[in-house]
């Protein structure tokens, strides 16, 4: 089986501006800091971030709005980064905010190739504005569309040259969900190891899901 390592000057093949990117991890843990620092140094722009947060203004996904690379933000909070909330309320920035457990499945969704979830999350509040609502059994839900993106940007803890991961911890938040979910993934691996050290109980993320690995 081929090798999927690349090196860290070949990811920008992958990028171009007004992409959408979604990106793993929890306030930048499982958030790859190498590939986040490749996006800076390609100089990409209008970029749409996916993700839980958008960690601190100096770590996770935070240098891309930092330096103002980003255009949109779909996240569950932005608390942690106060330019973040800066941008937004300059109009310099567009943030939608979802509830945490939709968001993920939406993410799960737009993996599996479903046409939505139904939530009674955000039912009677602002996050209801324009959704289409269904009612079933007498009770309220939103029907959520499904999310995908151009790349997904992980930060696993071991892979094998295949691209088969592991995470380490809340480094797993994320990453798995969003592998489903990008017509591009990319890794960075702290460990790279060869094809069948890894026990194939223990993948957490299938090589075939992935399509570059990057040596931390």
């Amino acid at each position: 089986m081929q090798s999927k390592i690349i090196e860290l000057e070949k990811v920008s093949d992958y990028f171009h501006d007004g992409m959408s990117i979604m990106f793993g991890g929890f306030m930048g843990v499982g958030t790859p800091p190498l590939l986040v620092e490749a996006l800076l140094q390609a100089g990409v722009k209008d970029l749409t971030l996916i993700g839980n947060d958008t960690s601190f203004p100096t770590n996770g996904v935070g240098p891309l709005i930092s330096n103002g690379r980003a255009k949109k933000v779909i996240a569950t909070h932005i608390g942690t980064n106060p330019e973040t909330g800066r941008q937004m309320i300059s109009g310099e920035l567009d943030v939608e905010l979802v509830p945490q457990g939709t968001l993920a499945e939406q993410i799960r969704a737009g993996g599996s190739g479903l046409g939505g979830v139904l939530t009674p999350t955000g039912v009677g509040t602002s996050v209801a504005e324009g959704k289409q609502q269904l009612q079933i059994n007498g009770k309220t839900f939103l029907l959520e569309k499904p999310i995908r993106a151009d790349l997904a940007i992980i930060h696993a803890a071991c892979s094998d040259k295949a691209g088969n991961l592991q995470y380490r911890l809340s480094a797993r938040n994320f990453n798995p969900l969003i592998a489903l979910a990008a017509d591009v993934v990319i890794a960075q691996a702290d460990e790279i190891v060869e094809i069948g050290s890894i026990d194939p109980d223990a993948v957490m993320t299938p090589g075939a899901l992935v399509d570059a690995i990057v040596r931390s």
